[in-house]
């Protein structure tokens, strides 16, 4: 008798967890750079490109070239959110109100950028974890190897490429992806 019960309880115990795992990155709400909560949920139906970024980084004129992809796309569906990391070489070592002072003057950013988090580590910030992590992403998971390595997402919000840092915003690559994914 006891054997059948455990086995309920365990059942019933992985149902739940698995009814409450995030399935998508609607999932999550994360802090604007401003500090206000922000659902993913608000960016359903849209094609998201998520990108850890940072300031002084040799990666950070890719700024430049995610604003022109944001503008050339942004009326189709598509946004880019920009999220903040100093997990490599510190190279984001400002506050909040100081990246989106540096974001807004050096490259006219105008996508949403969100507040500062880990994206690396024991702190790292459960979005990333979620993105990470093969069980929720077997097909883009795997630590993120430095900053802007960026995440695109169709309209349902779940992930259909991942981009290491060298691969720029203007790349055919990401441009077809984002191409396609819009199509959808």
């Amino acid at each position: 008798m006891r054997k059948p019960i455990l086995a309920l309880m365990v059942f019933l115990a992985t149902a739940v967890m698995f009814a409450t795992s995030p399935g998508s990155i609607y999932d999550f709400t994360i802090k604007s750079i401003e500090g206000q909560p922000v659902s993913l949920m608000s960016y359903s139906g849209k094609v998201v490109l998520l990108v850890n970024v940072a300031s002084k980084c040799g990666f950070t004129p890719q700024y430049a070239g995610l604003e022109a992809l944001y503008e050339k796309y942004k009326d189709r569906g598509f946004v880019i959110i920009g999220v903040p990391a100093n997990n490599f070489a510190q190279q984001e070592p400002g506050t909040n109100e100081e990246i989106k002072t540096f974001c807004s003057r050096k490259y006219n950013v105008t996508f949403p950028m969100m507040s500062k988090v880990s994206v690396l580590g024991d702190d790292k910030t459960p979005l990333y974890q979620f993105l990470t992590d093969k069980s929720s992403d077997p097909k883009f998971s795997g630590d993120i190897k430095w900053n802007f390595t960026k995440f695109l997402f169709n309209r349902n919000g779940n992930p259909v490429a991942r981009f290491e840092p060298a691969v720029t915003p203007d790349s055919p690559e990401v441009q077809s992806a984002i191409e396609s994914a819009l199509a959808k």
